[in-house]
């Protein structure tokens, strides 16, 4: 590490970035760019990666400095453009030599575009695109499209280029450098509506490449493809041991850019072990980038279009012509992949984003006749709340929210049962229905954030979710009934010290007008609601399926004490009726049965009970349905969200946290 470290350090030495960046001009046709790119060396560790960038940033400032004399941007950028045409017949002839120097120049140039972004504006960057070695200051009117035309060979290297060995570095290297394009959005306290690089995604020669950039993304996030043994993609083996390429990498650099080899060829790859596939990464948070740029004054989101609008390879129904930038995508391995990936913030944002905006995708995974390997991961985010960060957390839960609002859905997660869900570790759970592990979750979750976080607005989601599931409980857990009671339990005791609190601050102010009350008439107000939103669960639930949940009616019976101070509350008195009769009913029929009965004798008489309820006495209510509307201007949330992703997660891309402005580094 430490030799790595003095290496990078001597970057700014280095006498072929002297010349790059430096005052003499160098056309496209000089042997200097077979020179600079030529060198070798694995992906950077993260550590690494703070030492490149403090590396290059002398020399970037050198270039930006000399380059509106020289153009040696624009030059590097047009011998990178002009490899480009015959990569893919380089890669058809595996023709190592060509990629390996083409991905070289792709990555000096997101090194510098890295920099150049973080350090100057927009209009400044598109000047530097359009200097030429005329004379000093000057620019051409004909190369002013430099930056779109790479922006859109880009798109085609993404799109075209098939991925082999020897092309998925260039592959990870091309999306890494189109979210480097975007990472203006990083330098910016508001969200950006206006921007160059927006612009030319949006129109232009770019617009034509939208589906089919997001169908590449996609696939690239369904397949998880990993990165090819090191050495396979730049030093392929000759049988004399040696390697032609290697060779002529080590005679034309004649050594000078050998000082940046970091560890060799055969050296251990830098990925982390938990990033698999850096490709698949990388292509679902540029995916998540563009689905997430805002709508141009004129025309909406193409990507946010397409992401909506595609559909399955086994629908043969014509595209509508008033739908553009559609595309069909197979759903069965989209599904899997979504169902294998919900470790990670980033796959939950695109499941949250496909259930949301797709209609297509929802409607297939809504059908699936095996959710639970959708749901459990959801759960499981869930579940382990205190390790994970509040937006992964909130998109879990709107995830089920969105999910529920489907009664189909309601009933078939009672009919799944599953055996020994081990992360699940306040009860053994042998067995039990997907639907009880699901209530059982969520109640878990508004417990959690009563006690830590008091989120209001987790609250409204958790409820909302178990309101939309109540009227199609079925064969509920007994341990799901009697959290829902031991719910309700918690937060009558929470009702009952907020109006003690508050009683006894009036009294106090009786006595002393100087000092000034906790405003409790607010926070009563809250519990209340969140008291009859759980009411209103409980007899949703015995007014539809009271037969289907003696477990839920034996909890009520065994805390029925719980509920006397409800049944004359002005708040609470007309919901209370129904669970008042039913008390009343079931706890009269176990009078007569006799003293010290036994758990399955209760349940026995319950049982029988339901049938000899009188169903027409049960007052009915409207069904409880809540829908999940996003937020006026949800990008004010979800595009610091997507690029706290990006910078935390991107692979081989360093940002200084100083230089952030889109959000605090200590936030979630």
């Amino acid at each position: 590490m430490g030799s790595n470290s003095s290496r990078i350090g001597d970057l700014p030495k280095n006498e072929y970035l002297k010349k790059l960046s430096g005052t003499e001009s160098v056309s496209e046709n000089d042997p200097f760019w077979n020179q600079l790119l030529s060198f070798s060396f694995p992906a950077p560790t993260s550590s690494e990666l703070k030492l490149l960038e403090e590396a290059t940033i002398s020399v970037c400032r050198s270039l930006v400095e000399n380059n509106p004399r020289t153009g040696n941007l624009g030059a590097l950028i047009k011998v990178f453009l002009s490899r480009t045409k015959e990569l893919k017949l380089s890669a058809e002839c595996q023709n190592h030599i060509f990629i390996w120097q083409t991905h070289n120049a792709l990555f000096i140039i997101c090194c510098l575009l890295k920099v150049f972004i973080s350090e100057m504006s927009e209009e400044e960057l598109q000047l530097h695109f359009t200097y030429e070695e005329k004379s000093p200051g000057s620019y051409s009117s004909d190369s002013e499209d430099l930056l779109e035309e790479l922006l859109c060979c880009l798109m085609q290297l993404i799109t075209d280029i098939p991925l082999l060995d020897i092309t998925y570095e260039i592959s990870v290297e091309a999306i890494s450098t189109m979210v480097v394009f975007l990472s203006y959005q990083l330098f910016h306290k508001e969200v950006l509506r206006q921007s160059i690089s927006h612009k030319y995604l949006m129109r232009g020669p770019c617009l034509p490449y939208t589906s089919k950039l997001v169908k590449t993304l996609l696939y690239n996030f369904i397949r998880q493809e990993k990165p090819p043994p090191p050495g396979a993609h730049v030093f392929p083996q000759q049988s004399d041991g040696g390697g032609l390429l290697y060779g002529l990498a080590s005679g034309v650099a004649t050594g000078l850019w050998t000082v940046f080899t970091l560890g060799g060829v055969g050296s251990k790859a830098a990925t982390p072990p938990e990033l698999s596939s850096p490709l698949a990464n990388q292509s679902l948070l540029l995916l998540l980038v563009l689905a997430n740029l805002t709508d141009a004054p004129d025309a909406p989101n193409p990507y946010r279009q397409a992401i909506m609008s595609f559909k399955n390879t086994q629908d043969s129904s014509p595209f509508p012509s008033s739908i553009p930038h559609t595309f069909q995508i197979n759903f069965n391995s989209l599904y899997t992949a979504l169902c294998e990936q919900q470790t990670s913030d980033q796959a939950t944002l695109l499941l949250y984003t496909l259930l949301h905006q797709n209609s297509n995708i929802r409607t297939y995974m809504l059908a699936r006749t095996d959710m639970e390997n959708l749901v459990l991961p959801i759960l499981e985010i869930l579940y382990h709340v205190e390790e994970r960060n509040s937006h992964h957390v909130y998109m879990a839960l709107i995830i089920l929210l969105i999910l529920t609002e489907d009664d189909g859905f309601n009933r078939s997660i009672h009919e799944v049962i599953l055996k020994n869900i081990t992360w699940y570790s306040e009860r053994v759970l042998t067995e039990i229905s997907l639907g009880s592990l699901l209530i059982l979750v969520v109640i878990r979750t508004i417990q959690y954030n009563m006690t830590r976080t008091r989120d209001k607005y987790l609250h409204t989601n958790c409820l909302a979710a178990l309101a939309n599931m109540s009227a199609q409980f079925r064969s509920l857990h007994q341990y799901a009934a009697q959290r829902i009671i031991s719910l309700f339990s918690l937060l009558s005791k929470k009702h009952n010290k907020v109006l003690e609190q508050a009683t006894q601050s009036l009294r106090g102010s009786l006595s002393s007008n100087d000092v000034p009350l906790p405003d409790y008439a607010q926070d009563l107000n809250v519990i209340e609601e969140v008291i009859r939103m759980m009411l209103e669960i409980i007899n949703s639930c015995l007014t539809n399926s009271l037969h289907h949940n003696p477990n839920l009616v034996y909890a009520l019976l065994y805390k029925r004490d719980l509920f006397e101070q409800f049944r004359t509350h002005p708040s609470f008195q007309d919901i209370m009726q129904n669970i008042d009769l039913v008390i009343t009913f079931f706890s009269s029929r176990l009078l007569q049965a006799g003293a010290e009965l036994s758990v399955e004798r209760v349940l026995e008489i319950i049982k029988q009970g339901v049938v000899a309820l009188p169903k027409d006495r049960l007052k009915k209510f409207p069904e409880l349905k809540f829908k999940y509307v996003e937020e006026e201007q949800p990008e004010e949330f979800f595009i610091p969200y997507v690029w706290s992703l990006v910078y935390n997660s991107a692979v081989g891309l360093y940002w200084n946290p100083q230089d952030i402005q889109l959000f605090t580094m200590d936030s979630d």
